[in-house]
C-alpha cells in the first residue's frame, strides 16, 4: 500500500534523521568510464545497482537523472525503474529528475508516469519546469496532492543562462523566479511540519536576491563539482538553510564503484552540512 503521507512530513523526517543530503544518480559516460565500466547497458545497471547499494539505507535522497538512463531506450528504462523501486525500498527518498514541464492532458501523463502509484516509475518528488507557465502544472500538482508525492520547481537555477528567463521582470515588478516562489508558497500553506512543493536554487548564486520562505523544500544544486560549499549555504538561503537540500552528484560518484569510498564521500558532505545549519 503507497504511503501517502505528504511528501513534505516524509522529508523533514529524512533530513532530520539522515541528514541533509541528496545524491544524484547520473550514469553519463565519462563517469562510467571513470569506475572502469563501459558505457552499455550492463555498464548502467552496474552503476545504478552499486549508488542505491551504497547510499540508498544513509542518504536522505537520490535523484536518478532520467535522461542518462532514457539514452539506452525501453531497456534503459527498465534499469531505472529497478533503481527507483530499490532505492524506495532501502528507505532513501526518490526525486526523479526529469525537468517535465507541458500544457493539458500531456502535463497530466507526465504527472502519471511518476507520481501514479501503480506507475513502475512511481517516485516521491518530480523535478518540474514552470515556464508555461506555473498552472500548467496543475495536473501534476493535484496527483502530488493526491498520493502524498512533492515537486520541485525550477526557479533560480545554476546555470548561469537560466538568469535571462528567471530574472526577468514582469509588469507587477516582480521577477519571474518570485512568481513561481509565490505560487509554490500559496501551495504549502499551512503545511505542518514542511509543504511538498519545492523550489530548485542554485547554491553558486552570490545573491538569490528573492523571498524564499516558501514553507518548503529548496533543493540546491551546484554544491560540489559546479563550486559551491556548504559553507556557502547560509548565504544564500539565510534563514530557510534548514530546509535546503544540497544536491551533489559528481563529487560522491567519483569515488566509486567503491561502496565504502561512495558512503564516506556522502558522509562528509553531510557533516559539512550539518555543522554550517546547526
Amino acid at each position: 500500500m503507497t504511503d501517502t503521507t505528504p511528501f513534505g512530513t516524509r522529508l523533514r523526517t529524512a533530513l532530520d534523521t539522515r541528514g541533509q543530503l541528496c545524491v544524484g544518480i547520473d550514469p553519463h559516460g565519462s563517469l562510467l568510464t571513470a569506475w572502469g565500466l563501459n558505457d552499455d547497458l550492463a555498464g548502467l545497471e552496474t552503476f545504478s545497482r552499486t549508488v542505491v547499494e551504497a547510499l540508498a539505507d544513509r542518504v536522505a535522497v537520490l535523484k536518478p537523472q532520467a535522461a542518462f538512463f532514457e539514452r539506452f531506450g525501453s531497456r534503459g528504462i527498465a534499469v531505472l525503474e529497478r533503481s527507483v523501486a530499490e532505492a524506495r525500498e532501502a528507505g532513501a527518498l526518490v526525486l526523479m529528475d526529469a525537468k517535465r514541464g507541458d500544457i493539458g492532458s500531456t502535463m497530466a501523463a507526465y504527472a502519471e508516469t511518476f507520481l501514479a502509484p501503480d506507475s513502475p516509475l512511481f517516485s516521491d518528488a518530480l523535478t518540474v519546469s514552470p515556464y508555461l507557465g506555473f498552472g500548467s502544472l496543475q495536473p501534476a500538482v493535484d496527483l502530488a496532492h493526491a498520493n502524498g508525492c512533492g515537486l520541485f520547481a525550477l526557479a533560480l537555477t545554476s546555470n548561469p543562462e537560466g538568469h535571462e528567463v528567471q530574472r526577468a521582470v514582469g509588469a507587477d515588478g516582480q521577477s519571474v523566479a518570485q512568481a513561481v516562489l509565490r505560487r509554490l508558497a500559496a501551495e504549502n500553506a499551512g503545511a505542518e511540519p514542511l509543504g511538498s512543493f519545492g523550489a530548485v536554487v542554485g547554491a553558486t548564486l552570490a545573491d538569490a536576491g528573492v523571498d524564499l520562505a516558501i514553507n518548503g523544500p529548496l533543493l540546491a544544486p551546484g554544491v560540489g563539482a559546479q563550486g559551491a560549499t556548504a559553507a556557502d549555504l547560509p548565504r544564500v538561503f539565510g534563514d530557510q538553510v534548514r530546509n535546503v537540500v544540497p544536491s551533489v552528484s559528481r563529487d560522491v560518484l567519483k569515488h566509486g564503484p567503491s561502496v565504502q569510498a561512495l558512503r564516506q564521500a556522502a558522509q562528509v558532505f553531510v557533516d559539512d552540512v550539518r555543522a554550517v545549519t546547526n
